[in-house]
C-alpha cells in the first residue's frame, strides 16, 4: 500500500476515533485515536451504534477520499440524487440518516480490506472495475449496491487474500 493510502486510511481512522468519542458508552475510551480501522470493525456494536447515530459529513469526505468512487457512484449507492449528495457534502453540520451511514460504513469495508489485500489503490481500483468469473461474470462494483452483493465482494477479497483463485 501507499504512502498516500496509508495516510488516507490514517485520516478516516482519526476521523472515526474523533466520532467514537461520541457514540454514547464509547466516550470511556479515551485513546481511540491511532486505532485502526480493523479494530473499529471488530467491534460490531460500535459499528451498530454509529449507525444509528448517522456518519457527519466530514467522515463521510474522509471515506469518499479514500474509497475510488465518483460522485454518481456514491449517489447510486446511497440511493439518492447526484444534487442531494453535492449539497450535503457542503453542509458542515449534515449528518447522514441511518441507512445511508450503514451504506457508507458498509463501503468503507470493502475498500479498507481491498486496499489491504491488494498492492495499490490501483490495483484494487481495477479489480473493482474488472469483470470476475467468480462473481457470476459481474464486475465487483456492480455488486456493491446492496448488502448481499458487499457480502459476496468481502467473500472475494478474503479469498484472494488467501491465496484461493477461481
Amino acid at each position: 500500500m501507499s504512502n498516500s493510502d496509508q495516510q488516507k486510511l490514517g485520516i478516516v481512522a482519526e476521523e472515526m476515533a474523533t466520532y467514537m468519542t461520541s457514540v454514547p458508552g464509547y466516550s470511556r475510551y479515551p485513546s481511540m485515536r491511532g486505532i485502526p480501522l480493523s479494530g473499529f470493525f471488530s467491534d460490531r456494536m460500535l459499528v451498530v451504534d454509529m449507525i444509528r447515530m448517522g456518519i457527519p459529513t466530514s467522515l463521510f469526505l474522509s471515506i469518499k477520499d479514500l474509497a475510488p468512487f465518483s460522485d454518481q457512484e456514491w449517489s447510486d449507492f446511497l440511493d439518492i440524487s447526484l444534487k442531494s449528495l453535492q449539497r450535503y457534502k457542503k453542509e458542515s453540520d449534515y449528518v447522514f440518516r441511518s441507512i445511508h451511514s450503514e451504506k457508507i460504513i458498509e463501503l468503507l469495508e470493502v475498500v479498507y480490506l481491498g486496499l489491504e489485500v491488494f498492492d495499490s489503490a490501483a490495483d484494487f481500483e481495477s479489480w473493482l472495475y474488472t469483470t470476475s468469473h467468480s462473481l457470476g461474470n459481474r464486475k465487483p462494483l456492480e455488486l456493491l449496491k446492496n448488502s448481499y452483493g458487499k457480502e459476496l465482494v468481502l467473500h472475494e477479497l478474503h479469498r484472494i487474500d488467501q491465496g484461493i483463485f477461481v
